[in-house]
């Protein structure tokens, strides 16, 4: 049977990443995304799909299963930062961090649990940060959303850990990526320094000063998708130069 990966956030940065590199061992590749322009760009068939919605999670696994076969593995890297002190983050944006970060990767592994429980093995992975890992001021939604994710993988890890099935987490520190250039464009707003130096900043963060690559993140991604993988369960590796 050939493999069925789902890469949600699949159109764009490391999403996209990840879905040419899966692609290119030869399984079957659906990805899935929200704007149907960026999925066209990437040559991959593609579904339509808000990851926070479960009932649009559900039409699109049926259609990717019904186009592609049984799901086998599940890469959750679609997610959203927001940037604003605590005292100023509303009640929805934080509603808002929750929902994609956490509610979307709960509503996409859960669609795929089926096929993987019938098939005796899959592979469910999330894509999270080091957010999920240590704190970063300016940032509270996205970090405690990116701790319940990893506690999620956490949990989940052990639940099915007899089944076949493992569940990972992949934490990278800062990636070039359009999410980035948002977070520079937030430290020129707010201290005025040029964008060269916003982005000496953020990559100052990482022992190794500079920023993870999408490829190395797609790397890793294939490594958990990996039959070698089959022991790593309930493990948040952090793709970070050693920051933590």
């Amino acid at each position: 049977m050939t493999e069925h990966v789902i890469v949600t956030g699949g159109g764009t940065g490391v999403g996209a990443e990840i879905a040419r590199a899966v692609a290119q061992t030869g399984r079957a590749v659906t990805i899935m995304g929200r704007r149907e322009a960026p999925l066209k760009e990437q040559g991959l068939p593609y579904q339509l799909c808000d990851v926070t919605d479960p009932d649009a999670v559900a039409t699109a696994f049926a259609a990717a299963r019904d186009a592609h076969g049984p799901i086998t593995g599940v890469i959750a890297n679609a997610g959203a930062a927001h940037s604003a002190p605590f005292h100023k983050i509303t009640a929805q944006e934080m509603a808002d961090m929750m929902a994609v970060n956490v509610t979307g990767v709960f509503n996409v592994w859960q669609a795929a649990l089926a096929d993987m429980k019938d098939a005796g093995k899959g592979r469910l992975i999330v894509v999270a940060s080091t957010a999920g890992l240590k704190g970063y001021p300016y940032v509270a939604g996205y970090v405690a959303a990116k701790h319940g994710v990893v506690g999620l993988t956490r949990a989940v890890a052990l639940e099915l850990a007899r089944t076949g099935i493992t569940v990972n987490a992949i934490c990278p520190g800062f990636i070039d990526t359009p999410l980035l250039a948002r977070s520079v464009d937030n430290i020129v707003q707010s201290t005025g320094k040029t964008e060269d130096q916003a982005r000496k900043i953020l990559a100052g963060a990482s022992p190794q000063n500079r920023f993870v690559e999408t490829g190395e993140v797609a790397a890793a991604a294939l490594y958990l998708l990996s039959d070698g993988a089959g022991a790593v369960n309930g493990h948040a590796l952090s793709l970070s130069g050693g920051e933590v």
